[in-house]
């Protein structure tokens, strides 16, 4: 059952999961990226595939490939030339703010989306990344035993494709927490780097003062996906990151490691920002991480210690 806090089930007992062979990638954005980055790094074949070209230098490094996953018959015929041993899907639109204003889009688009990517499987694994949104965040924090009950739009959507693609019998449901890095050059990029872009630049940082997260760095997502991918678990799981943070809080460190003005940061009400329709708290634990081996090695990163670290790179 969706949000059942049982283990995620079957496990290969092996003492290094292996990475599929071949790897299908379904989004070509920053994090799919560094996914597909992380399974050729472990001797994977990885393609990506998106609507259109991708902006991120680790997607353009990939093997790219054009696809509408509205399209039964697009996502048929790439699942068909490319014949992946297994599925990662990171397909968009990912802009709560836009979800918001358009929610049938986003719904057609994520639900059909993993509809049509669970018709073309035949049996095949799948990993989708999902979202802490999928909880009202009434809580400080979710594990995988709450019942998820959407923020927003987005949240909707991104639920209704866990449960096209759950209803297939290997599939893993990956929920994960703010996702940061260094050298986002896709179209939105993530909280660290627009704010060190708008520190660096002198300019105001609005930033709501009611909006916690427990943010997750890319590289730990990628090592997850692919360990979890590797060791053959379905089921749902959560990753969040070991500290929970004001989004305020957060950009004052921002600007503290870059040596801009403090002040430059104007913390304001969320509801007078674009972070109107996310949860308060949108952070996420996990119940049973600690219980999966291919896991222990991976502990998620501090995000005051990653920031200082992608700063000072």
């Amino acid at each position: 059952m969706l949000g059942a806090a049982s283990p995620p089930g079957p496990h290969r007992p092996q003492e290094v999961p292996a990475v599929p062979g071949k790897v299908l990638v379904f989004g070509a954005g920053y994090l799919a990226g560094h996914i597909a980055a992380r399974l050729h790094a472990l001797g994977g074949q990885v393609a990506v595939s998106s609507r259109r070209p991708p902006l991120t230098a680790e997607s353009r490094r990939a093997g790219w490939h054009q696809v509408d996953v509205e399209s039964p018959r697009d996502v048929a015929a790439l699942v068909g030339r490319v014949a992946p041993d297994a599925v990662v899907v990171v397909h968009g639109p990912s802009d709560i703010t836009w979800c918001e204003a358009h929610h049938e889009e986003a719904l057609t688009a994520h639900r059909g989306g993993a509809r049509n990517i669970a018709a073309a499987l035949d049996g095949r694994p799948v990993l989708l990344i999902s979202t802490d949104n999928v909880f009202t965040g009434h809580a400080e924090s979710h594990g995988e035993s709450d019942v998820p009950r959407p923020a927003n739009a987005y949240g909707r959507a991104k639920l209704a494709a866990e449960q096209e693609l759950l209803a297939t019998p290997a599939a893993l449901v990956l929920r994960v927490s703010l996702v940061y890095g260094s050298g986002d050059t896709g179209a939105r990029p993530n909280f660290l780097t627009s704010s060190i872009d708008t520190l660096r630049r002198g300019e105001p940082l609005l930033v709501p003062d009611d909006h916690w997260n427990t943010p997750v760095l890319v590289d730990d997502v990628a090592r997850w996906t692919a360990s979890l991918l590797g060791a053959g678990r379905t089921g749902l799981l959560h990753l969040g990151g070991p500290r929970r943070i004001g989004r305020a809080d957060w950009a004052r460190h921002i600007a503290q490691a870059l040596g801009a003005d403090p002040a430059l940061v104007r913390p304001t009400p969320r509801v007078d920002t674009g972070y109107a329709c996310r949860p308060r708290n949108a952070c996420l634990h996990s119940e049973l991480a600690n219980r999966l081996p291919e896991l222990l090695p991976h502990p998620p990163a501090d995000v005051l210690d990653s920031t200082d670290a992608l700063i000072s790179a």
